[in-house]
């Protein structure tokens, strides 16, 4: 079988390496003679592989120790509500809108609290980010809420903002579901982290929470137990059932990543990536990348076809090279390539290769 290269946005391209011994471990795990998928979350085989995917990750992420780490489900748009709900004390939160994800991260809050627009770069269509000088953060903000990377608009922090700089005691909560692990974390920056595995780190169904531990312990009253991060982290992740057998993927692909180099290595391959990517499109008069460089995403990349009626016709030659789920959002149209962690540079090298014979077909 002859493996495609997956450009989509998430659930992504896995390693296929990780998928290949995830495959000869799917009957009998390590002799125990289960699959993960049976075994007990409580089990000593399960509980072994909970501890080595734990420590491999604060490893790998440099995580301090005095931030919990929780494995929880519902992916980022179930955090917008249990980050509220566990941080904001029904008060103020500040947000900055840079595209649909912190857009959507708003709204869910407001359900909580009094929920604010720090600043927005919607009137730039979601192209640029908002220098941090001219965020307007409440004295009483509770947290400010960034999207560390929006899949949709293509727009990433390359630098985390210094709230202690801006003169805001507030802790900082990062959405990072889309650029985890692509690039070092400063967590001297940050309050709360959270994402969706199912970009760089795994398989739908886990969701990370990697909060400073002075952070735990504020619920709302009526926020449902299985989403109390104190209750969560006093049970290691285990007050409920956890997704297992996302665990177990993710922990693989920790693996993966300290074998391959860890977070500095990676970081450096994923630049390589999207240099190769962007300066093709800089250079091309039938595609472009409409985000300002500064702000450009590492790992999704959207761009336009300047005459669009020619859309469904790159997409057909795409796919009959192999190069998979390139159409764009449906919000915002055009094309995007999502590049993560596994995604290696022959499989860029392949697009542009693809775009450059199209745009040249089609002169």
């Amino acid at each position: 079988m002859s493996r495609a290269f997956n450009f989509s946005a998430g659930p992504a391209v896995m390693p296929e390496e990780v998928l290949q011994q995830a495959a000869s471990e799917m009957l009998d795990w390590h002799g125990s003679g289960m699959s993960v998928m049976e075994m007990s979350h409580r089990g000593k085989e399960f509980i072994s592989i909970y501890e080595q995917a734990e420590a491999d990750l604060r490893e790998l992420l440099a995580v301090p120790a005095h931030f919990k780490i929780l494995f929880m489900q519902g992916g980022g748009l179930a955090e917008n509500a249990i980050v509220p709900l566990n941080l904001s004390q029904g008060g103020a939160m500040d947000f900055v809108l840079t595209g649909s994800w912190s857009q959507k991260s708003l709204k869910e809050a407001g359900k909580y609290g009094t929920a604010r627009v720090a600043a927005s770069a919607q009137a730039d269509g979601f192209t640029t980010l908002p220098a941090p000088a001219s965020w307007q953060i409440g004295s009483d903000s509770r947290y400010v809420h960034i999207c560390g990377n929006e899949t949709i608009h293509g727009v990433e922090f390359h630098e985390l903002p210094d709230l202690k700089a801006l003169g805001c005691d507030a802790p900082l909560v990062v959405d990072f579901s889309s650029h985890v692990a692509s690039r070092p974390v400063d967590w001297s920056r940050v309050g709360l982290a959270f994402g969706g595995a199912q970009k760089n780190l795994g398989p739908a169904g886990l969701t990370l929470v990697i909060v400073r531990e002075d952070l735990i312990g504020h619920a709302l009253p009526h926020c449902p137990s299985a989403f109390d991060y104190k209750l969560v982290a006093y049970n290691q992740s285990m007050y409920n059932t956890p997704p297992t057998y996302s665990i177990y993927i993710a922990g693989l692909v920790f693996q993966w990543l300290k074998k391959n180099g860890g977070i500095a290595a990676m970081e450096q391959r994923n630049i390589a990536k999207a240099k190769l990517l962007y300066d093709f499109l800089d250079s091309s008069s039938l595609f472009e990348n409409r985000v300002a460089q500064d702000c450009r995403s590492r790992m999704n990349v959207p761009f336009f076809l300047r005459d669009e009626s020619r859309n469904d016709a790159f997409l057909a030659g795409a796919k009959a090279a192999n190069l998979l789920q390139l159409k764009g959002h449906k919000s915002v149209g055009g094309m995007r390539a999502s590049i993560y962690n596994a995604m290696p540079i022959e499989g860029v090298q392949a697009l542009v290769d693809y775009m450059r014979e199209f745009e040249k077909t089609q002169a």
